[in-house]
C-alpha cells in the first residue's frame, strides 16, 4: 500500500472512532420492525463485531455487503449457522453462493428465527387481570436470492433481494380470527473498491431497503441501515509476514432506528488454518466486546471450516454462534 492508502487508513480509523460518541445522544429507539434481519448472520462477522462489510468470505457476504459475493475464489460455497440468542430465541441461518466464471456469483440465502414457546393473554375480570389463551405461534423468516460481479478488477458491485415475513400469533377481533402476519420484498444493495494491487479497500452497503409493512392499520418501516467500511491485512501492508495475515476492518452504521454506530474488528490467521478474532460494537446499550476462532479443516477437494463467536449481550449471559461452512 503507498502512503497515500496508509494514511487514508490512519485517518478514517481516527475519524470513526472519534465520530461515534458525537452522536451518542440522539437515539432512534422502537421505529422500526423486523428486528431479526439485524441479527449477526454468521459466527466469524459476530466474532469481528459484525464489521464484515469490506472483510466477508463467501457466501457471507449476502448477509453484509453481496458485492464481496464477486470476489469469491471458490467455485461453491455453503454455510450454516446457529445463534443461541436472549430469552430462548434461536436463529438458523444458510447461505449458498456459486461463481460462474465471466457471469458473475449467484446466492441464495435463508434465514428463519424460533422464538420458543409463547403463552398468549387476554384481559378479564378476575385476580390477575388476565386470562391464558394458549400458545402464541409467533415465527419470522426470510428466504433470498443475491448476485454480483467484479466490473473491472477493482471494482465490485452486489444486490440481494429476500422476500420476509413475520407472524406475532392469531387472534379474535369481533369473532372475527386475525393472522396478524405481514410480508413483502427486502433490498440490499452493496460495492467494493480496490484502489491498488494490496489488500486495502472500502465500500458501503445499504441493507433491510423496503417498502412500509402494516399491521391491521398500523406500519411500521424495516430497520433499514447504511454502511461505509474499509479494510486491510496489516501484515500484507508492513510486507512483514507471508504466512501469517492480520486483517483489520472498521465500518460506520447509520441504521434508521438507531444513531450513529462503529464497528471494529480483527481476525489473526495462522497458516490459512487458524484464526482468532475479536471485535467491538460502539454505541449500543447492551451489545459490545465480541471473540471468536476458526479452523480450517480439508477433505480432499472439499475445504471445511469451523468458526465459533461469543458476544456480550450486557446484562445477559452471552450470545453463542457457531457456523459450519465447506467450499469446493
Amino acid at each position: 500500500m503507498n502512503r497515500l492508502n496508509t494514511r487514508i487508513l490512519l485517518y478514517g480509523l481516527l475519524f470513526l472512532i472519534a465520530f461515534q460518541p458525537m452522536q451518542a445522544e440522539l437515539k432512534k429507539v422502537g421505529q422500526t420492525g423486523y428486528q431479526f434481519l439485524k441479527i449477526d448472520a454468521n459466527a466469524r462477522a459476530a466474532a469481528m463485531g459484525g464489521a464484515v462489510t469490506l472483510a466477508g468470505l463467501g457466501a457471507e457476504n449476502m448477509f453484509y455487503n453481496p458485492a464481496g459475493l464477486a470476489r469469491q475464489n471458490m467455485g461453491m460455497d455453503v454455510f450454516s449457522n446457529h445463534t443461541q440468542w436472549l430469552a430462548d430465541i434461536s436463529y438458523i441461518t444458510v447461505g449458498v453462493s456459486k461463481q460462474f466464471s465471466n457471469l458473475g456469483t449467484f446466492g441464495f440465502s435463508y434465514q428463519t428465527a424460533d422464538y420458543g414457546e409463547i403463552i398468549g393473554t387476554q384481559v378479564a375480570e378476575n385476580e390477575f387481570g388476565f386470562i391464558e389463551t394458549g400458545s402464541v405461534n409467533v415465527a419470522a423468516s426470510a428466504i433470498g436470492i443475491a448476485y454480483a460481479k467484479s466490473l473491472t478488477d477493482k471494482f465490485s458491485l452486489g444486490g440481494h433481494m429476500r422476500y420476509a415475513s413475520q407472524k406475532l400469533g392469531e387472534n379474535q377481533v369481533e369473532g372475527e380470527k386475525k393472522s396478524n402476519e405481514t410480508n413483502g420484498f427486502v433490498w440490499d444493495f452493496g460495492t467494493i473498491f480496490y484502489p491498488n494491487e494490496s489488500s486495502f479497500r472500502f465500500g458501503m452497503s445499504i441493507r433491510n431497503f423496503s417498502q412500509e409493512m402494516i399491521y391491521e392499520q398500523y406500519s411500521f418501516e424495516l430497520p433499514i441501515t447504511f454502511t461505509i467500511g474499509l479494510a486491510a491485512d496489516v501484515f500484507d501492508v508492513l510486507g512483514i509476514s507471508k504466512n501469517q495475515t492480520l486483517l483489520l476492518a472498521l465500518d460506520a452504521v447509520h441504521p434508521r432506528d438507531y444513531t450513529e454506530r462503529v464497528h471494529l474488528g480483527l481476525e489473526y490467521g495462522l497458516n490459512d488454518m487458524f484464526f482468532l478474532r475479536t471485535g467491538y460494537k460502539f454505541n449500543y446499550d447492551s451489545e459490545g466486546f465480541s471473540l471468536g476462532g476458526g479452523v480450517n479443516i480439508s477433505l480432499g477437494n472439499l475445504a471445511t471450516h469451523i468458526s465459533y463467536a461469543m458476544s456480550e449481550a450486557g446484562d445477559f449471559s452471552p450470545v453463542n454462534r457457531i457456523s459450519i461452512s465447506a467450499n469446493f
